[in-house]
């Protein structure tokens, strides 16, 4: 029987990478505008590169990718920053919200289990609107490890109050979300519509949601069976 579901945010409740490029467009256009002397694909390509190196949640992309092209100049980072801002709207996947507050309707508790900075998942739950429709927010500054590991899995299910077994995590990264999961003993759930590159298959999850709304149906096939 599920009593909890637990939720990454990134490319599970939002569709983290695409509003990254939806960002970035108009954060170079505008360092470009103030002064930048980078061709736009050549910038981009380039910061993409930093973000391989130091991680997608990097807070000073923009000050490092200055000084790796040997073009730091106050001018054209605030520019980038005022740029990036503009489109900075944290959008949820279609469907998303609505799955969120039918199993709240159900009595299922709900959890988030983040490796973004408190703040930055704070964010973007504020962004969507849903702060308030979870009991636990587990993110990285909470326990100063990332998933896999255990312990913010296990700080989750501690305040969550149920058993390890009565747990569904619902994750877009097989590496992190799933195989950390399934090492606690939780049933798991591979949001395929947030990393469609995995292979049909391999994402090592129980089940798989090609949309949103399968999270209702798995819940339901899983509370069926038990």
């Amino acid at each position: 029987m599920i009593k909890a579901v637990i939720f990454d945010i990134d490319n599970t409740l939002v569709d983290f990478l695409e509003m990254k490029r939806r960002c970035l467009g108009p954060a170079v256009d505008a360092m470009i505008a103030a002064g930048l002397k980078m061709r736009k694909e050549a910038a981009l390509k380039k910061i993409y590169e930093l973000y391989s190196k130091y991680g997608m949640e990097y807070k000073l992309i923009f000050q490092e990718f200055l000084k790796t092209v040997n073009q730091y100049d106050y001018k054209i980072l605030a520019a980038g920053i005022v740029g990036y801002r503009s489109k900075r709207k944290v959008r949820p996947y279609p469907g998303i919200v609505a799955v969120i507050k039918k199993l709240k309707k159900k009595g299922i508790k709900l959890a988030i289990v983040s490796d973004a900075p408190n703040l930055k998942a704070w964010i973007r739950l504020t962004y969507m609107g849903i702060e308030d429709m979870f009991d636990v927010v587990v993110a990285f500054d909470d326990t100063k490890m990332a998933k896999p590991a255990t312990l913010p899995f296990e700080k989750a299910v501690a305040e969550l109050k149920v058993k390890r077994g009565e747990v569904l995590m619902i994750g877009d990264s097989p590496e992190r979300d799933i195989a950390g999961a399934r090492h606690m003993g939780f049933h798991t759930c591979f949001a395929r519509y947030g990393n469609p590159d995995v292979k049909k298959g391999k994402s090592g999850a129980e089940y798989e949601a090609g949309k949103p709304g399968d999270i209702l149906k798995i819940v339901n096939r899983i509370n069926t069976k038990d």
